[in-house]
């Protein structure tokens, strides 16, 4: 039950949304050959293929006819998808803040940095 479902939606949507749904137009082929069939009996069906799909579309005086056969006019099948969602932007809250301290420096004001000592590391030896 589920295989046949699931062929009977791709048909559905196949037939709604490309142009497959031209072969539903194919018995109009068949009738407006046997409607020429009966004008001209020497007319075979790759003749009939060849006036119609092969040289455009002269305006004859069954022009109209000719345009009802399968492929001849597009049906215009557009399928659009929009998505109507739109996403709120999140809020954050925190319901108790933490409050970040301040580091404090312990070094003295009149002690140097360390930073000062590291440039008598390359210092060349001193002899005595």
């Amino acid at each position: 039950m589920k295989k046949l479902t699931a062929i009977l939606f791709l048909i559905i949507y196949l037939v709604s949304t490309t142009e497959v749904s031209q072969f539903l137009k194919l018995n109009v082929f068949f009738e407006h050959f046997s409607e020429h069939k009966s004008q001209d009996k020497d007319i075979s069906l790759i003749a009939f293929f060849d006036m119609h799909y092969l040289n455009g579309n002269p305006r004859d005086k069954d022009y109209d006819r000719d345009m009802q056969l399968p492929f001849k006019t597009s049906s215009d099948n557009i399928s659009i998808i929009n998505n109507h969602f739109v996403p709120l932007t999140p809020t954050f809250s925190i319901k108790n803040p933490i409050e970040i301290l301040k580091k404090k420096n312990y070094i003295r004001l009149n002690q140097s940095s360390i930073s000062t000592y590291l440039s008598n590391i390359w210092q060349p030896p001193k002899t005595v």
